[in-house]
């Protein structure tokens, strides 16, 4: 299984105690263990570009099902610098209009048991990274015991070094039948 950013969480409690996923790849991802949450993690390291006051960073727009939720979307403006930064402009733009939203009730959830405790893993590191400071994704790549690969890269190596990250996670494959 393959994550980035807040799908971490994602793989880290979608593959406990799956024994078809042989391996996990986190790319510029959260690795949580048990009882982590997104804003937990998010906020443990100075030097998120999407740090400070929610108002500034996110569009807020109301979930229309239940539970009542809203939906946070990264401020457009805010794209190409933080989320996208190192992409060409005009691919920041479309990333800036196409986002996926996130709910903000995800920023309290805690994690399940981390599959990475019996499941080998991967993590991609963007030393560029300015969403998930470079410090925090190696703290949580280091306590998973996860294989390191650094990248020159902002938080989305898989498009600005999409081979790199690709090799990742055909050798994870490989390596893990």
């Amino acid at each position: 299984m393959v994550g980035h950013s807040y799908s971490g969480f994602v793989i880290t409690n979608a593959a406990t105690g799956n024994s078809n996923v042989k391996a996990l790849v986190y790319v510029d991802a959260f690795i949580p263990q048990e009882g982590d949450t997104l804003g937990g993690l998010a906020n443990a390291q100075p030097g998120s570009c999407l740090g400070g006051n929610p108002a500034n960073v996110f569009n807020v727009v109301p979930y229309s099902g239940p539970p009542a939720d809203v939906h946070l979307y990264i401020k457009p403006n805010l794209v190409p610098g933080c989320f996208a930064s190192g992409l060409p402009a005009p691919q920041a733009a479309v990333i800036a209009a196409t986002q996926r939203p996130l709910a903000e009730s995800a920023f309290g959830e805690p994690s399940g048991p981390p599959a990475w405790t019996a499941i080998p893993s991967c993590a991609v590191i963007g030393t560029a990274d300015r969403v998930i400071p470079p410090a925090q994704l190696t703290f949580m790549a280091k306590r998973a015991g996860a294989h390191i690969t650094d990248v020159n890269a902002g938080h989305l190596s898989m498009i600005s070094r999409a081979n790199t990250v690709t090799k990742v996670i055909i050798d994870a494959a490989n390596a893990n039948g």
